[in-house]
């Protein structure tokens, strides 16, 4: 077999990247792909994470290529060791991302070449002498962060290389918005619509005492960032007041399901603690399935 090469990602490997990153953003979200231009960008800058970005004072990007076609890919950061960054960045490197092309008995060599990948990138964060060494799965796309059960192949590799889970596990949850709840209309309540921290906020009114308020974010699929997630949305905040009564997930999710078909929205996501039952429950009763779990927080911790 050709010898494979591990070296800098240069501009003409965009179109050969950007495939290898949709091909593992579809095994975890339906129709979702990201453009050319979103990963260049991505490459540069992660304007979505306005708090931590600020912090990385290096990155680089790395390729495994045999053939003059790239079989493997990662993107490396490097944390400032100023006060200004946080605790858990401070001075730390970090796998952004890492993807591959899984085996196959076609590709005998696909293991190889990700081993190799990853030992450069273990050699670089040497070379950067940082004081923590974390691994994500975290590409540009919409709920693709930590390191998704669909990619076993991935897991394979950092569990070779000594990368340990050490974070939480999120459940992904998705709806048809026509399998919502309908809204319905009750006495002395009223909904108001505002600008929320994470989308459009609508919030539930008893006169004046809010019962509670979701919030749904339709801008997953700006045409600038992603050329195929259509009609997708998901749910920056639901929260209910203690003393609202019982119900008000579904009404609130209704309210947001009617603004929804309005915006041309057809699917909403939702991102829950595998810990938090509860509040699984009460989406899943609300028409939501799981879609997904990803696991956050990996630490290199070689045995």
């Amino acid at each position: 077999m050709p010898a494979l090469e591990v070296r800098p990602f240069h501009r003409v490997d965009r179109d050969q990247l950007t495939e290898l990153i949709n091909l593992h953003v579809a095994a975890v979200v339906p129709g979702v792909s990201v453009s050319t231009n979103t990963v260049l960008s991505g490459l540069e800058r992660q304007p979505d994470e306005f708090i931590t970005d600020p912090w990385v004072s290096e990155r680089t990007t790395l390729v495994a290529e045999q053939r003059g076609h790239v079989v493997a890919a990662a993107h490396l950061l490097r944390y400032r060791s100023g006060p200004e960054v946080g605790d858990h960045y401070r001075d730390a490197g970090a796998i952004d991302w890492f993807v591959c092309r899984p085996p196959a008995s076609y590709r005998p060599d696909s293991e190889q070449a990700a081993d190799l990948l990853m030992s450069a990138c273990l050699a670089r964060l040497a070379r950067w002498r940082v004081r923590v060494r974390y691994a994500d799965g975290a590409l540009p796309a919409p709920a693709v962060y930590g390191l998704p059960r669909p990619w076993p192949h991935i897991r394979a590799v950092y569990d070779r290389a000594g990368f340990r889970h050490t974070g939480d596990t999120e459940v992904l949850l998705i709806a048809h918005v026509d399998d919502l709840p309908r809204p319905e209309t009750h006495p002395g309540v009223t909904f108001e619509r505002t600008l929320g921290e994470c989308g459009t906020r609508l919030t539930a009114y008893d006169g004046r005492r809010a019962l509670g308020f979701v919030e749904v974010d339709t801008a997953l699929a700006r045409p600038e960032r992603h050329t195929r997630a259509p009609g997708l949305a998901d749910v920056g905040n639901l929260h209910v007041a203690p003393d609202a009564g019982e119900g008000w997930e579904h009404r609130l999710l209704a309210r947001a399901a009617d603004w929804l078909r309005l915006c041309g929205t057809d699917r909403l996501l939702a991102y829950e603690a595998a810990t938090d039952g509860a509040a699984i429950d009460v989406l899943r009763s609300a028409g939501f399935r799981e879609l997904t779990r990803t696991d956050r927080g990996w630490e290199h911790r070689p045995r």
